[in-house]
């Protein structure tokens, strides 16, 4: 096997780990600010009863508020457990569907579309269809809008952040530590899609989610780094963790994030 197919099966593996813990994933992921939803919504020229195609919906984080903002949004998911969580949670919104597909695989009833949406979920299609396909979807002059959630660490936080490094190094954690959340910029559409969109936003969102101590490390349990490990050291770095929690009394934990939008025009 060549290192291109060697790739592409860790990344299939790797985004179908989500599935494994449906309602960690649920309870513990970060949702983005209500204001990057208002936004986006703006910035995309979108209103109730426009439709909408979500890429990777995951339980429904992003999918929930879109709903509430009146779009009719069909959201594709790989994970059935994930798409299950997802379609209990937007029971209440006649207008949205949760279809349990990859995004590759998956094909259309209607098209063209008003919006496609990616949140913390583009960079796992497949690179020849990743811009591609949400062009192909989408009518002329309407947008594609990618959202993304990243981890921060503020020059103040407390000292269990920068300790808590010791145990990603003990089992060989790839990368480094979060940066300080002004040193994330906003983010801006790569060159292989400024020939489909024109990008017309970039914005970015720094918030914060208060953990009780079991809820994070459930919260790293679903990580796809965390998965990447292999056992048993991903069981390694979870117990060491545990560990360094309890030994602190379990304090509740204040994570920082940045949240990312950006969106483009179809050409």
């Amino acid at each position: 096997m060549d290192a291109d197919h060697a790739a592409a099966d860790e990344l299939r593996r790797l985004r179908g780990g989500f599935d494994a813990a449906a309602e960690d994933y649920q309870r513990t992921r970060p949702v983005c600010p209500p204001r990057l939803f208002d936004d986006l919504v703006e910035q995309a020229g979108l209103e109730p009863g426009d439709r909408v195609v979500e890429i990777g919906c995951g339980t429904g984080q992003a999918t929930v508020p879109l709903a509430r903002r009146g779009l009719a949004v069909t959201a594709v998911e790989l994970g059935a457990g994930l798409a299950a969580v997802a379609r209990r949670r937007l029971a209440g919104f006649p207008a949205a569907e949760v279809v349990t597909s990859s995004f590759e695989d998956w094909r259309p009833g209607e098209a063209p579309v008003d919006a496609v949406v990616a949140v913390n979920s583009l960079h796992w299609v497949d690179p020849a269809l990743r811009y591609s396909k949400p062009h192909d979807l989408l009518r002329p002059g309407s947008a594609l809008a990618v959202a993304d959630c990243l981890w921060a660490r503020p020059t103040d936080a407390d000292p269990f952040w920068t300790e808590v490094q010791e145990d990603y190094q003990a089992v060989g954690f790839e990368g480094g530590p979060p940066p300080p959340p002004e040193r994330i910029g906003p983010r801006h559409l790569p060159p292989e899609a400024e020939s489909l969109f024109e990008e017309v936003a970039s914005l970015r969102y720094p918030f914060e989610v208060v953990y009780r101590a079991d809820d994070y490390v459930a919260n790293l349990a679903t990580q796809s780094g965390t998965n990447a490990l292999g056992e048993p050291r991903r069981t390694e770095f979870l117990t060491r963790v545990r560990h360094r929690l309890r030994s602190l009394g379990d304090p509740r934990l204040t994570a920082t994030f940045v949240g990312l939008l950006t969106v483009g025009r179809r050409r």
